[in-house]
């Protein structure tokens, strides 16, 4: 992905300064590839399933069981849950998400910054998602198959 992105220096500028900056967001790892999970899932992307699977698995620590949970669209963990089911409810209903979608993921603790946050992420991996998908980027992971169960 980053080879054929370089072909335009400012889109691979774009997504190294965005993913930068995330990383240094109040949302922690897990949390951030959890959502990266849910919405490969939403997207149908392979490449990115494949390689959220990768870093999920070893470097954020998720088992099979909260991997399954996050390209289903939540966690098993509790307040993740609630990060996963709205980056899921804004990717899937295009950022038109309910009042109860806010409150809910506001119930669960998070600040309107990170709120902020989780939408940038999902803003992040769409685009993440439909490179991969147009470019057909080859899958360099163990692959994962957004059409087969978690």
């Amino acid at each position: 992905m980053f080879r054929l992105s370089s072909i335009s220096p400012q889109a691979l500028e774009g997504y190294l300064a965005m993913s930068g900056a995330l990383n240094k967001g109040a949302l922690p790892a897990a949390t951030r590839e959890r959502i990266a999970l849910a919405i490969g899932q939403v997207n149908g992307c392979n490449y990115c399933l494949s390689a959220h699977t990768y870093l999920g698995k070893n470097l954020a620590m998720l088992d099979d069981a909260e991997i399954a949970a996050n390209r289903a669209g939540g966690s098993n963990d509790p307040k993740a849950d609630a990060a996963v089911r709205f980056a899921a409810r804004v990717a899937v209903d295009r950022g038109h998400i309910t009042d109860a979608d806010f409150a809910a993921v506001r119930l669960a603790g998070y600040s309107d910054g990170q709120i902020i946050e989780i939408v940038q992420h999902v803003a992040l991996n769409t685009w993440t998602n439909y490179f991969n998908e147009v470019f057909q980027t080859e899958i360099d992971f163990p692959v994962v198959d957004a059409r087969q169960a978690a």
